[in-house]
């Protein structure tokens, strides 16, 4: 018997015991592996060739689409993320399944989310999936009128309301307007953040956190101001708002504690009608 039953200078043998790397198409959420660097994030978004990487620290890096990574110890090439059948995302940006049904008549519920920016992102993000359950999201320019509009609204089985209230802290003129609303079919949450602006995360727009604006100064101009951006007008402001908001493509560009809230919103408002909804 023959020591080398095989061709030994036949091609292929440099190969030989060593890993084959495979192609993947980009998934949300996927952890990779650069080796040369070393960095090791899960992929949240996917832009003119490029995979943006975050690490458990929210630090963020971009690198081209293509062969060069590791997932799950194994080399693989990670290509453009893969389409839906009909040509559209295969996930809204709240991470829910796209489906292919449309909009639903609007079902009695409601949600009032107070603040026109918060009711601007609440749409971005979650719009999709608000339209295909039917729920209507309508702008609160304030609550100090709260319980005279929970009057008005009429709540009851199969009408309920749901109120994101702008930061929504204990000891706050805002809770003890809240504590007001005792209806079971109301239900009134809200966030942390001085302002909805800071709901997005920092690594979004290049930050490593959000700066400190001293009491006593406008929010958002102070925030403009330390991010070099122009404030001198409420057009700059309004600028400044749209170049964040242009940021945000999907969930994982937020602080996990809105989320929360509004998809407890969401969950409330929809639950006379669970079983006329589609998975």
């Amino acid at each position: 018997m023959s020591r080398y039953p095989k061709d030994v200078l036949a091609p292929g043998w440099q190969k030989a015991g060593k890993p084959t790397t495979t192609e993947l198409p980009a998934e949300f959420g996927m952890v990779l592996e650069d080796p040369t660097s070393g960095f090791v994030g899960a992929l949240v978004r996917v832009e003119n060739g490029l995979l943006v990487l975050e690490d458990r620290r929210g630090k963020r890096r971009s690198f081209p689409l293509g062969p060069g990574f590791w997932l799950d110890g194994r080399p693989v090439a990670i290509t453009a993320p893969k389409r839906a059948a009909n040509g559209g995302p295969t996930h809204t940006a709240s991470g829910s399944r796209a489906t292919r049904t449309t909009a639903k008549v609007a079902l009695p519920s409601r949600i009032y989310v107070e603040g026109r920016h918060d009711a601007e992102l609440v749409e971005k993000v979650w719009g999709d999936d608000l339209r295909h359950v039917g729920v209507v999201v309508e702008y609160l320019g304030g609550i100090d009128d709260l319980p005279a509009i929970v009057t008005e609204f009429a709540p009851q089985q199969g009408r309920r309301l749901g109120v994101l209230v702008d930061h929504l802290v204990p000891g706050s003129k805002e809770s003890r307007i809240v504590q007001q609303v005792t209806s079971p079919w109301v239900m009134v949450t809200g966030h942390r953040f001085i302002d909805i602006w800071t709901a997005v995360k920092p690594s979004v727009v290049g930050l490593k956190q959000w700066p400190e604006i001293p009491k006593g100064q406008d929010y958002k101009t102070g925030i403009c101001r330390a991010l070099g951006w122009p404030a001198r007008t409420q057009a700059d402001i309004a600028n400044a708002w749209r170049r964040i908001r242009s940021q945000v493509t999907s969930w994982r560009d937020l602080d996990p504690a809105l989320m929360t809230e509004v998809e407890k919103l969401i969950d409330f408002v929809t639950a006379d009608h669970a079983d006329t909804l589609e998975p």
